[in-house]
Order: structure tokens, then C-alpha cells, then sequence
């Protein structure tokens, strides 16, 4: 598939309450990602709930539409992607390895559901590069279409390469994307993450060190 500049045409988050693919209860995810939850009170008792990603010792990442309402302390937010940093104690081992992921590269995602506040995982291909702009998401972030599942609560959550580095951070779907010239619909209900290389600088500057990583597709 070509890699050309594809736009979303509906760009809803995750935290709409939809929800695109197949995911299933997954016990692996919670060796990959935590749960947050706030304090506004739900019909399910809960709060919103969303994702959150040990980073180190003692910071997270997550979807910033996330962290605006989750109960951790937010260090950072990205100025033009829907990524936050919030304070967070994690093992004292913890150190996140990130890679980018390449179009058609499988990947795995990981979260917990909305619905069922059990931990949730889904799996697919990168399919291709695409604007996308809302009110957290503005030029020049660019997000990474997939065709694995999402569902309410993922946002935040964590994208996994087939190696087990971390390729981005899920912030929700789109039912369409459309080519920005001919207007022709590319992909239908699609997941949508940021990828690694859209917030590694940022992410570097904001945590004081570099993240291991492993090389990048060339």
C-alpha cells in the first residue's frame, strides 16, 4: 500500500463510546499496561476510564484526552498530539523500549475496556499514515491507521511491535479516511495511534534521558 498522505474524514476518540475490529480479554495486556480511572461518576460507578503505559519509575504515557481528567498529576502534554506524561509509580525496573512501526508491520494492541474494565487485546497490520485533527490531535501530528480492534477505554493504551517494542499510543478511530485530493474513501473503521517518531523528542526532553530503542525501519 502507498504510503501518500491520507485524511480522516471522521476522527472520533475512543472515549466516544464505540468501537472498531475484534478485542478480547487478554491477561498479557496487564503486564503492559495499567487502568485509569477518574473520579466523575458513571451509570457504571467507575468514573471515565481509560489506559496508561509505564514509562519509567515514575511517569506514565498516555492519550492526553486521557490525562485531562485522570486523577495523576500531568508533567507534560504534547503541543500537537493527543499525548500526555503523568506521574506515576511503576516497578522500579521499568524502562519502555520504543521502536516505529512500518506500514504492513503486524503489531499488538493493549488496554482495558470501558465496559467490562477487564484487560483487553487486539491484533492487525499498519496500514498506512494519515492526518488527523480534532480537538486534541493538530498539523503536524500524523497518525497511524490500523485495521486492530478498539474499544472504549483503550485510549492511552499501548501499541506493540511484533519485537515488543512500543510503537505508539492508541487515541482512538475513524469509520472512514479519505484521499486529501480525490476525496475517495481509503479505509473504513480503522484504529488510530500516534507513533513513536511523532513524540520521541518531545518525549525525551520531557523525561531528562534517552529511551532504549531498537533501530528504525529504514
Amino acid at each position: 500500500m502507498k504510503t501518500s498522505l491520507l485524511w480522516p474524514a471522521l476522527a472520533a476518540l475512543a472515549l466516544s463510546g464505540c468501537s472498531v475490529g475484534h478485542t478480547e480479554y487478554s491477561r498479557t495486556a496487564m503486564q503492559h499496561v495499567d487502568m485509569s480511572v477518574t473520579g466523575i461518576p458513571t451509570v457504571l460507578g467507575l468514573g471515565i476510564l481509560g489506559t496508561t503505559i509505564p514509562l519509567t519509575p515514575e511517569y506514565s504515557l498516555t492519550a492526553a484526552h486521557v490525562a485531562k481528567t485522570a486523577v495523576q498529576r500531568v508533567k507534560a502534554y504534547h503541543p500537537y498530539c493527543d499525548v500526555a506524561i503523568i506521574y506515576h509509580k511503576n516497578s522500579p525496573e521499568t524502562l519502555a523500549k520504543f521502536r516505529n512501526g512500518a506500514i504492513g508491520e503486524p503489531i499488538k494492541m493493549y488496554g482495558y475496556s470501558f465496559i467490562s474494565a477487564m484487560p483487553v487485546e487486539s491484533s492487525g497490520v499498519n496500514l498506512a499514515r494519515t492526518a488527523i485533527t480534532n480537538n486534541w490531535n493538530k498539523k503536524p501530528c500524523m497518525a497511524m491507521a490500523s485495521n486492530a480492534g478498539v474499544v472504549q477505554g483503550m485510549s492511552g493504551g499501548a501499541v506493540y511491535n511484533a519485537d515488543q517494542t512500543i510503537g505508539g499510543v492508541i487515541v482512538g478511530y475513524s469509520h472512514e479516511i479519505s484521499n486529501v485530493r480525490s476525496k475517495k474513501i481509503i479505509l473504513k473503521d480503522v484504529s488510530l495511534y500516534i507513533p513513536y517518531g511523532d513524540f520521541k523528542t518531545w518525549l525525551e526532553s520531557n523525561i531528562g534521558q534517552t529511551q532504549k530503542a531498537t533501530p528504525d525501519h529504514a
